[in-house]
């Protein structure tokens, strides 16, 4: 009767090997390098997947490692077909593979299908000549009055438009100069995408991450946008994001290619809301499993993509809004894709956590947070270490190109230096890029040459190596709640509501499945909060605590529960489904 009572359970709820997977990010070049270069490696991967193991993820995503000339960290492409050198050869990703599979992990990559390095042979050839056949896989255009063909922003600051000597016509690039943006527009380019695609899934790879998909799709006629500022250029998001289009390529290319394939697939999709979402991951859209969404990303920003820089307060009432939004709007409707970081955001625990006096409760605190939400968790490399954001001193240590570019356009326009590194300190790409803390040895155990990017200087306190051997450490928290995910399919599947939605420093949150509810009770700051635990749960079933990230205080009062700095708590009570 149990066994079916379970399988009953389960079929309410759509189970797929995905939602119930925990995703481990891994940037390659700073994750571990084998060969002694300062370059992380597929190799250096190889060597950490017991590592990986042992936390107990079930799904590495690996950032690019196609072979590159590297102007943006691999996300400019010159073959989709081979390795980047410094990362090794396909024989090594074939070995790679097989390993992960062997350790019962799936792999998924990291896909650029928005745009190409300019050194990609499509492009070489497109650009050659006004009549070359390849000419039209991307997006070229005569200037206009002198200048541009349109006024749009680059992410990477100033005009989206190159203009290439040979032929006296602009290429446009959404991001960098070396990364012009592909012409969805041309079938040819749609079928050699799709090829390549499938070539991948051949091999075995366990899913994507299609990088920049929303912008696949630019506006008709490619219009200036609105500037009442008269400023040179615009952010002119609406111009090339989300746009309807986008739905039918995808459908497209779900219903040619990935539909045949057991894989998980998620889209960086920015500026959308929880509904416009569902257009990208509703059941029955054919189109992705999940979206990152990047709301909770631009609470501390005076505006989204390059008014990333100027910093502002966020408000936890802020956050819950935004987080409650998607989690009771995807409700069995679609699937949220929960991080706090990545490659390109700062570290969590330095942005939405405190990395001074109490790191290592708020890492946990933050962890908490996301491994309870319903969707699929993702950990980027070293934040289950609680590593934290990096202040170099000179613009010189800075290898971003976001960063570089953001810099030197400031210095232009006669910022201060002073104020520039202030805002790099807090919002550069680089605070998640420095190399992977394994020990406490010289450059981190990393590698044995010079990195590519220096080593955060608390790599001596901050490493897998002590996190590992200390039972009560970050490490084993994140453990821990893998682990409790596994056990309990109300954690995966239970259904999101929000308590307390004015409150300014307590985050709390139950799930509920059946029988089963969780009671999630985060402090977010290092005050000293009391919870009032709902009238609903004073009546009910005994209330067991799964995980807490401080020792549970004898004989207290549940009913008035002071917090302690950055607390965390995680109750399970099983409650009567009778009228």
């Amino acid at each position: 009767m149990q066994q079916e009572s379970r399988e009953a359970e389960v079929s309410e709820v759509n189970p797929k090997w995905w939602k119930e997977s925990v995703v481990y990010q891994i940037y390659p070049i700073s994750f571990m390098d084998a060969n002694g270069d300062g370059i992380g490696d597929l190799r250096g991967i190889l060597s950490k997947l017991d590592y990986l193991q042992d936390l107990g993820v079930d799904v590495i995503w690996v950032c690019p490692i196609y072979k590159s000339p590297n102007h943006d960290n691999g996300y400019d492409i010159s073959d989709y077909c081979d390795i980047m050198k410094e990362f090794g050869t396909m024989d090594d990703f074939d070995l790679l593979l097989r390993e992960m599979h062997s350790r019962g992990m799936k792999l998924m990559m990291d896909l650029v299908l928005n745009h190409t390095s300019h050194e990609h042979p499509w492009f070489v050839e497109s650009r050659s000549s006004k009549d070359n056949p390849k000419r039209d896989y991307y997006i070229w255009r005569q200037g206009k009055n002198g200048g541009p063909p349109n006024n749009w922003e680059s992410y990477f600051s100033g005009s989206v438009w190159e203009l290439d000597p040979r032929t006296d016509e602009y290429y446009l690039h959404l991001y960098s100069r070396f990364q012009p943006d592909l012409n969805w527009e041309n079938p040819a380019v749609i079928d050699k995408l799709h090829e390549m695609v499938e070539w991948w899934l051949k091999k075995g790879v366990d899913g994507f991450r299609f990088d920049a998909i929303a912008h696949i799709v630019k506006a008709e006629g490619y219009p200036d946008a609105l500037n009442p500022g008269g400023t040179p250029t615009v952010r002119a998001y609406d111009m090339f994001s989300n746009l309807e289009h986008v739905h039918t390529l995808l459908q497209n290319l779900h219903d040619k290619v990935l539909y045949y394939y057991d894989i998980m697939t998620v889209g960086e999709t920015s500026g959308l809301g929880p509904e416009q979402a569902l257009d990208y991951v509703g059941d029955g859209r054919r189109e992705l499993n999940m979206t990152f969404q990047f709301e909770h990303m631009n609470l501390d920003a005076a505006s989204p993509g390059s008014g990333k820089w100027d910093v502002v307060p966020w408000k936890l009432t802020d956050l819950k809004r935004i987080i409650s939004d998607w989690q009771t709007v995807l409700h069995n409707r679609g699937w949220n894709a929960n991080y706090l970081c990545n490659h390109d955001q700062p570290r969590s625990v330095s942005r939405f956590g405190n990395d001074l006096f109490y790191r290592i409760p708020s890492a946990k605190m933050l962890a908490t947070f996301i491994h309870m939400l319903e969707g699929t968790p993702y950990i980027y490399q070293g934040e289950e270490l609680g590593m934290t954001n990096v202040a170099f001193e000179s613009i010189d240590d800075y290898r971003d190109v976001e960063t570089l570019n953001y810099y030197e356009e400031k210095r232009k326009n006669g910022i201060p230096e002073a104020d520039i590194m202030a805002a790099i300190h807090i919002k550069s790409r680089d605070n998640a890029r420095t190399p992977m803390q394994w020990d406490d040895s010289d450059e981190a155990g990393f590698t044995t040459g010079v990195p590519w990017i220096r080593v955060n200087s608390n790599s001596r306190e901050i490493n897998a190596a002590s996190s590992v051997k200390d039972p009560d450490s970050i490490f084993h928290y994140y453990k821990k709640l893998i682990q409790l995910r596994k056990k309990h399919q109300v954690i995966v599947y239970g259904e999101y509501g929000l308590l307390l939605e004015e409150h300014p420093e307590i985050y709390a949150y139950t799930r509920t499945l059946e029988d089963q509810r969780l009671l999630v009770i985060l402090n977010f700051y290092e005050q000293e909060p009391v919870f009032e635990l709902p009238e609903e749960f004073q009546p009910a079933g005994k209330m067991e605590l799964l995980i807490s990230n401080y020792p549970p205080v004898k004989e207290e009062d549940l009913r008035q529960l002071k917090l302690r700095p950055y607390e965390a708590r995680v109750y399970l009570q099983h409650i009567s489904t009778s009228s």
